[in-house]
């Protein structure tokens, strides 16, 4: 057998190196066949897609301050959370001395309203024919909650907690729908 050189053993050192990185890092040499062409994106277009509308987070500050406005005109303290269809909240005020249930009772008020499209004192009123909605994880069958609605769908809640009654939470809800033109 002949004896390979210095430099003859470098080089298939190398080659071999470089063939050991081609198959763990899925390199390809010169001579291979070209890749695949990529595979074609489904189309969803027509009547694949629907088109819905959000509440954008300046008119959901907007509506916030409203509701929040109108609750400090009549001396109330409250919280008001602006949420989305998903019942996510856009914006959250807490109005000075709100008291700590107020949070999250205002968020789940929001999400009521948008969940059933209705303002949550209509709600109530449901729960004698079906009591078992309050059972609903996230919701909250209190007065205070009103929807907003874009073509007749719900498309956001408002909620405000914090008042000593329903019907002053849910007047200040709407004072919040009320300023966005609805």
């Amino acid at each position: 057998m002949k004896k390979m050189s210095l430099r003859a053993r470098v080089l298939a050192g190398g080659v071999a190196a470089a063939a050991l990185s081609a198959g763990t890092f899925g390199a390809m040499s010169a001579t291979a066949a070209p890749a695949a062409a990529p595979a074609r994106a489904a189309d969803a277009s027509g009547h694949h897609l629907r088109t819905t509308s959000h509440l954008t987070v300046d008119a959901a500050t907007r509506a916030a301050q409203a509701a929040l406005k109108a609750a400090e005109k009549d001396n109330q303290r409250v919280t008001v959370a602006v949420v989305d269809r998903n019942g996510t909240p856009l914006v959250t005020l807490r109005g000075d001395g709100a008291g700590p249930q107020s949070y999250e009772s205002a968020i789940r008020k929001g999400f009521t309203a948008v969940s059933w499209n209705a303002p949550t004192s209509e709600l109530v009123k449901r729960l004698q024919s079906a009591p078992n909605l309050k059972d609903i994880p996230g919701t909250l069958f209190l007065g205070g909650g009103a929807p907003v609605a874009a073509d007749g769908a719900p498309i956001a809640g408002i909620g405000v907690a914090g008042a000593p009654s329903g019907d002053l939470d849910e007047k200040y809800a709407q004072a919040g729908v009320a300023s966005l033109g609805h």
